[in-house]
This record gives structure tokens, C-alpha cells and sequence, in this order.
């Protein structure tokens, strides 16, 4: 770990080993070699990606961020008083935009004294670390820069505290892995400590698959661009050009599947992995899942994790939900 302070109020640690990579390669080969092939959807955000995903929040047919944000500013005070908290920890902070709805509300409770914002992108925890001790000049903010998913015993200790995973990302796991992942997370937490998760509900299938195959052909792009990335990553020779975007909703699994399929047979060198695939004209490969939920599904997975669920709020459309739940 590396740990260098900025100024007397922002400090950043780096949790992520130099031999991580190792760990990425190996994980993308046996993904890609898998059947069906699949692509982390990790790999989504290079600088690109990321630019383009912006663009996709701003779309009309992408209702996910615009419905959480105007749910955050309705509900924010309530949460600020009900959790009584002094501290937010937030799981893939990225660029904190909605995060500082909740920062002004434990503000105007007079409580606010710390933020961690946790992010595997050092270059955004550092940038979002300063621009936020300007903004709030009491506030303290400690960044880890690390996978939540591997380091969550970064977080530093601290209570009372509310933690933060929202924009749908637990929709990313399988169930199973869900569970997984907050179950390390209760762990970390103190007991009557408070968690708030964002998820997508289950709604219909018109509007869903609208939101991921919007018509100006920018979610295309971003799903294409993870290809430009693993080619720098494994040093490989994908061409974008010959695979076709597309999501489809899975009734069985409750979930959006993105899929990138080829239009015609070629084969594909990844020399950094070790890998030739000889993909076939149709053949799939898929880069991300994004489960949809409804209250008891949410309720089930808070309760196996470790977590009470104790509000759960919804705008009027009935499009997104936020479920705040206490460790236990």
C-alpha cells in the first residue's frame, strides 16, 4: 500500500499490488476461453469508456441515473437524520456527481466530518478528494484507490457511518455474488452502521431494452470500445468494426445481458494471454449483466448479507429504488 497526504485534510491510499495485473490477465483469458465468452465489464472504463458512458446517462432512453438523482434529492434528509451519520464511505465513487446530494444533507445536519470515497482509478479519487475539501471546507476526505470487490478491508474504521453503493452496481453480480460482496462489506461495518444501495427495478420490457440500445448508437460504442481496451491490455488484434451491439432483456434471470456478436467467422490473437479464438459469424460474447430487482428480491439479499432493510423509497414511476438497511 502506498499512502500519501495532500494537504492536512485529504489523504489517498493505494491499495491496489503492482502484481494485480498478473491477477487480470489470468481472469480475462479464462473469461474470454469460457463457453459462452464472456468480457469483464471491469474493462468497460478506459478514459473512452468512461466519456462515453456520460454520454449514455445523458440519453433520453436512459432513465437509471436521472431517476436515482431527483429519488437522492427527495429523500437525502431523511436519510441524513434517520442514520445520524457523520461519515460516508462510497463503493465506486467515480465522479461523486450524485454523492454530493447526501453530503449537503449530513451538512445541514451539522454532523459531516468525513468522506472515503473507494475507486480502483487513482487519478479520480485524487481530483474528487480536492475538489470536495474545497467545496465543504470542514470535511475531511480519506481516498482508496482498490477494487472493492478484492480490498474492502481498506476501509478505515470509523462510525457512526452510512456506505454507499448506488447507481445499480450491484445489478453487475449474479445473485450469488451479490451476496458475496455484501456480506464482506456487513463485516467491515459496526454494528447499527447504515448501508444504501441503489437498484433497478423490474418494469417494462420496452422501456428496459430501450435504455440499452438507444437510438443515436452511443451505448454501441461504449460496449465496442471494451474490445479497444482489451487489445491493450493482452496486446491483441480485435476489430471493433466486426461485431454488433446488442441487449437483450433474460425473463428466467431478471436481467439485461449486453452482448457483442461477430458478423462474420475470424480469428482473434491475444498473444499477453496466451489465447487464439477462432470465433464464428453469430458467435456471442458477452460484457455485461445488470439485474433488475423488486422489493423482496432487494430484501432477501440485504437480509442473507447480514443487513435490516429499514426504508426503501421509490419515485412515482416506479423506475428506481433506493433501500436503506442497518447492520444488524
Amino acid at each position: 500500500m502506498t499512502s500519501s497526504p495532500l494537504s492536512s485534510r485529504i489523504q489517498v491510499d493505494n491499495q491496489l499490488d503492482p502484481r494485480s495485473s498478473e491477477v487480470d490477465l489470468i481472469e480475462l483469458r479464462s473469461s474470454l476461453d469460457a463457453d459462452p465468452r464472456r468480457i469483464p465489464s471491469k474493462y468497460f472504463y478506459d478514459r473512452r469508456g468512461s466519456a462515453l458512458f456520460e454520454k449514455i446517462t445523458q440519453l433520453p432512453e436512459y432513465y437509471p441515473t436521472r431517476a436515482e438523482k431527483a429519488l437522492l434529492l427527495e429523500v437525502a434528509d431523511e436519510i441524513g437524520h434517520l442514520t445520524g451519520a457523520q461519515e460516508i464511505v462510497e463503493l465506486g465513487a467515480g465522479a461523486a456527481t450524485k454523492t454530493r446530494v447526501l453530503l449537503n444533507a449530513l451538512q445541514r445536519t451539522g454532523r459531516l466530518r468525513l468522506y472515503v470515497p473507494f475507486d480502483v482509478s487513482e487519478s479520480e479519487v485524487r481530483r474528487v478528494a480536492e475538489e470536495l475539501a474545497g467545496e465543504y471546507p470542514d470535511l475531511q476526505v480519506h481516498g482508496i484507490v482498490a477494487d472493492f470487490v478484492h480490498h474492502l478491508a481498506a476501509i478505515p474504521p470509523g462510525s457512526p457511518r452510512l456506505v454507499m453503493l448506488l447507481g445499480s452496481t450491484i445489478g453487475n453480480y449474479s445473485p450469488k455474488q451479490a451476496v458475496g460482496l455484501l456480506s464482506r462489506l456487513s463485516q467491515r461495518m459496526a454494528s447499527g452502521d447504515f448501508f444504501l444501495l441503489g437498484a433497478d427495478l423490474i418494469k417494462d420490457l420496452d422501456v428496459l431494452e430501450r435504455a440499452y440500445n438507444d437510438s443515436s448508437g452511443i451505448t454501441a460504442d461504449f460496449n465496442r470500445n471494451i474490445l479497444r481496451v482489451v487489445n491493450q491490455i493482452a496486446a491483441g488484434d480485435f476489430n471493433p468494426r466486426l461485431f454488433t451491439h446488442s441487449a437483450i432483456y433474460n425473463r428466467h434471470f431478471q436481467r439485461i445481458e449486453m452482448h457483442l456478436a461477430a458478423t462474420e467467422s475470424h480469428r482473434v490473437e491475444l498473444p499477453e494471454i496466451d489465447l487464439t479464438m477462432d470465433i464464428q459469424m453469430g458467435e456471442s460474447i458477452r460484457t455485461e449483466i445488470s439485474c433488475k430487482y423488486d422489493r423482496s428480491r432487494i430484501e432477501t439479499m440485504l437480509e442473507a448479507s447480514g443487513f435490516h432493510l429499514t426504508r426503501w423509497f421509490t419515485d412515482q414511476e416506479q423506475l428506481f429504488a433506493l433501500a436503506l438497511a442497518q447492520k444488524g
